[in-house]
């Protein structure tokens, strides 16, 4: 995050944690992971507090564990490295302070980032968006909103200034009679509790009213690696709190003791980030941010993202450029791209060389060629004439590392790095990969897809393990101080403190390969909500006549000029018949009878018989639920379609390329 000398002066952000201006500080204090304990739980024994000469914190392994698989030492060689590597850029980045935000600060950006600013200051004011998604929170949901409306509340409150807070009746639109109702039926019921049974979140002047999908009735039987995905996770955090408190393990096992997870079958299919159009994967964001504050309030644990401070970044170039700015360039050369081309390219490179090379990313390649390879690559990468033949595995894989490390913006973000370190407090495994799940679901895009193909490129390594040496624990130990000690990175914490980052960061890089397909999956709960949403916000536009004008018109130019995409007509419906549209393939819709084992899979592949003679690519198309209550999702192959025709009746069904 070093000042630039040939920067333009555009503007990116550090950050700062509450009242303290730190520009990249990250707290790491929790006693669980400072107390040092044995092998078996992955923590490791300190016998001096004497720092060595490469600055690292003193460790000395027990004579049981295996080098191989459980020392830290790769890890402090590998920060040792990026700290030579970087030189005098090491110095602390020149700062743009800013003013020590106020208490309450913090949380109005949490509203802001869950899309529920209108509660609060002078924007309250059209609370239509806030309303629907209020409309479709769970009880902890609701609770999390409603603590941080009160903070900002009562620090208003403090500083003097008149702020009206929202009526919950002027929110969710009660007559006056009505909510008399809600008041009296409050007294006759036990405290806490609304008439049906659900929690009311009060606070002076608004109570939010969880309306959400939540089931009060967990089923605790559900063993120690069946992932429930129907239930909002902080319910269920809620429900199993004292059974939470276990006694599992933290650190840094053998990989071959980590959970294999279980996500039990979804008939009406499972979504992925990549599978929802953009609409309703803002909506998914604001949910997991919410779902993941309410999970961590369950628990106790705080979670505050970080304020920013502005430094100058690069504008161009390769290294040291942030991805916003980087794939800009890139898609003026490949429209469409979604990952950083250099990052593609040396991955690619690499995978050519062959992932069987020993100690590959463990071994650094040679500084001076990394450094005479990064300035040729800014000069050349672009213009296609730079000699990719003569570049060596090894320095291959450190221009890989490299690039990740000198984002001035580090991959997992400013905001929300310090959420993903946080992870390591909450009790149990399967909490940790819930909150991993959500995390990932709110990153920003293009950290998102950036980060997806460096864990997939690091699960191919581990899986020629048997011939380079690279275990999950090694790639993690390895890949950890790259990841989480972003350029401008500065620990003032104590010894302990180092060696619980360091042992906490490697853990958390572990699970993110590890579980990497689990994590992009979308919670089936989030998707109900989406659902609810989407249904809740035609039901408010219907009631705009001016809108319903404006609706007939567009359904009869649709038509009129896309007839191809009609939805399934009355007799149809009553027949348990579907028809699918492949506007791209066949002039004429195919009509599908619904059966209990119908999947979208059949449907595909009825359509690939019909024009046998165009080449298609099975996994290049995919079927398409389109309109009623979503906007538009990629079926999975295993969605049974009677199923989802129930959940979605007035959906549309169109094959046609799949969106990359």
């Amino acid at each position: 995050m070093s000042s630039q000398q040939d920067s333009k002066g555009v503007v990116l952000t550090g950050f700062y944690q509450n009242n303290e201006v730190l520009p990249v500080l990250i707290d790491c204090k929790d006693e669980e992971h400072t107390s040092l304990s044995s092998r078996r739980t992955g923590q490791y024994n300190i016998h001096s507090r004497a720092k060595n000469a490469a600055g690292k914190p003193p460790y000395s392994p027990s004579s049981q564990d295996s080098l191989d698989e459980l020392s830290m030492d790769d890890y402090w060689t590998e920060l040792q490295h990026i700290q030579t590597s970087r030189g005098n850029d090491q110095e602390v980045p020149e700062e743009v302070l800013m003013k020590v935000p106020d208490e309450g600060e913090l949380e109005e950006e949490w509203l802001k980032e869950a899309g529920l600013s209108d509660l609060i200051g002078d924007q309250a004011g059209d609370l239509q968006e806030s309303i629907v998604l209020l409309s479709t929170l769970t009880r902890t949901q609701a609770a999390a909103v409603q603590k941080r409306v009160d903070t900002v509340t009562q620090t208003l409150r403090k500083k003097n200034k008149q702020h009206q807070v929202p009526d919950v009746r002027d929110i969710f639109g009660l007559p006056s009679a009505q909510s008399g109702k809600i008041s009296s039926a409050n007294r006759t019921q036990p405290a806490g509790t609304s008439e049906n049974g659900k929690q009311d979140v009060k606070s002076d002047g608004q109570t939010i009213i969880a309306c959400g999908n939540d089931k009060s009735n967990l089923d605790m039987a559900l063993s120690e690696t069946d992932i429930n995905l129907e239930i909002s996770f902080s319910e269920q955090a809620a429900g199993l709190k004292e059974q939470s408190k276990s006694s599992e393990p933290h650190g840094n096992e053998d990989d071959s003791l980590l959970p294999n997870f279980k996500m039990p079958q979804d008939k009406t299919g499972t979504t992925k980030i990549g599978d929802l159009a953009s609409q309703d994967m803002k909506k998914v964001h604001s949910l997991a941010l919410i779902e993941l504050t309410a999970l961590y309030d369950a628990f106790g644990i705080d979670f505050k993202s970080h304020k920013a401070v502005k430094i100058k970044i690069k504008e161009s170039g390769l290294f040291g450029v942030p991805l916003t700015i980087l794939l800009e360039q890139d898609q003026k050369k490949v429209p469409g791209t979604k990952v950083p081309l250099i990052l593609q390219k040396l991955i690619s490179h690499i995978e050519e060389e062959g992932l069987d090379t020993e100690g590959l990313l463990r071994i650094p390649g040679s500084a001076t060629r990394v450094k005479s390879l990064c300035q040729e690559l800014e000069a050349k990468f672009y213009e296609r004439t730079f000699a990719w033949d003569s570049v060596k595995q090894h320095d291959a894989a450190s221009l890989l590392k490299f690039f990740i490390r000198e984002l001035p913006h580090p991959l997992l973000t400013v905001e929300y790095l310090n959420a993903f370190i946080t992870v390591q407090k909450l009790p149990t495994r399967k909490h940790q990969l819930q909150a991993l799940n959500l995390l990932v679901l709110f990153l920003p895009e293009p950290s998102r897809d950036t980060l997806k193909t460096l864990l997939e490129f690091l699960q191919r390594v581990i899986d020629s393990k048997e011939k380079n040496k690279m275990t999950l624990n090694n790639i993690a130990v390895i890949m950890a101080p790259n990841l989480f000690r972003f350029k401008g990175f500065r620990s003032k914490g104590g010894e302990q403190q180092e060696f619980a980052m360091a042992a906490g960061t490697a853990n958390i890089m572990r699970w993110l390969i590890k579980y990497q397909n689990l994590l992009w999956l979308i919670p089936k709960f989030l998707m109900n909500q989406v659902r609810k949403q989407n249904t809740e916000n035609q039901k408010k536009m219907s009631k705009d006549k001016a809108m319903k004008k404006l609706l007939k018109k567009m359904a009869y130019d649709r038509e009129k000029h896309e007839r191809p995409y009609r939805s399934t007509t009355k007799t149809d419906a009553l027949q348990g018949v579907i028809r699918v549209q492949a506007p791209q393939f066949s002039k004429v819709s195919m009509a599908i009878q619904l059966t209990e084992d119908l999947k979208a899979s059949d449907v595909l592949a009825r359509l690939l018989s019909q024009i046998g003679t165009v080449a298609i690519k099975r996994e290049d198309i995919c079927l398409y639920e389109i309109g009623g209550n979503i906007g538009e999702r990629c079926l999975n192959d295993e969605t049974y379609m009677k199923d989802l025709y129930q959940l979605n009746p007035n959906a549309e069904w169109v094959i046609k390329s799949r969106s990359r």
